[in-house]
């Protein structure tokens, strides 16, 4: 087992390759994204959820216990059965600190482009269902860009001044009757001329 990652707020930061490549797997990443955004479950219900046998998901909580991305929920609903739940809202890591690694750039590779392939499919599914939403979620909903001019420091604040806004919108948010789920995306690259 590798060393315990440092927590800061709510999110876990990974600094080993072994703890990334352990989240970069296919079933992983979605049994951690359901106990966060669905709260704990079992095995067998995850199994169910995912199509998966609970023999596999009770293997794959396991080693993501093992590197710290899950424990037991304290509040059990029976002796027999055994829930999970999510120990971090977020997962980050620092792709140059990894990159030296073959291993962990692969594994960093893999995340992102899981990231991309998410985040397209959330955008997708709103498409899909816009007519079920409200007008005003029609509205609001969707996406936009800018190109602004920034150093790292500028990015890195602007990152975080937008996570603390987000929280606290939430925040006021969290008993509000027209209240949805939302999917934030921040993205920010320096690049070199215009893409046709």
């Amino acid at each position: 087992m590798t060393e315990p990652q440092q927590r800061r707020d709510d999110t876990y930061y990974v600094s080993d390759v072994a703890t990334l490549k352990a989240i970069a797997h296919p079933l992983r990443v979605r049994l951690l994204g359901s106990l966060r955004l669905d709260g704990p479950a079992t095995a067998s219900e995850l199994g169910r959820r995912f199509d998966e046998s609970s023999g596999s998901t009770s293997y794959h909580l396991r080693q993501l216990e093992r590197f710290g991305y899950v424990e037991e929920d304290p509040e059990q609903p029976n002796a027999r059965d055994r829930r999970w739940r999510a120990r971090h809202r977020y997962t980050n890591w620092s792709e140059p600190d990894l990159a030296g690694d073959p291993e962990g750039a692969e594994a960093s590779r893999w995340m992102r482009e899981r990231q991309h392939t998410y985040n397209a499919r959330v955008a997708q599914a709103f498409d899909e269902q816009r007519e079920s939403y409200s007008l005003e979620w029609q509205r609001v909903a969707g996406q936009s860009d800018m190109v602004v001019r920034l150093s790292p420091a500028s990015l890195a604040e602007l990152e975080q001044r937008i996570a603390a806004l987000a929280e606290e919108f939430a925040a006021r948010d969290a008993g509000a009757p027209d209240a949805e789920q939302v999917a934030l995306y921040f993205a920010g690259y320096p690049f070199k001329g215009y893409f046709a």
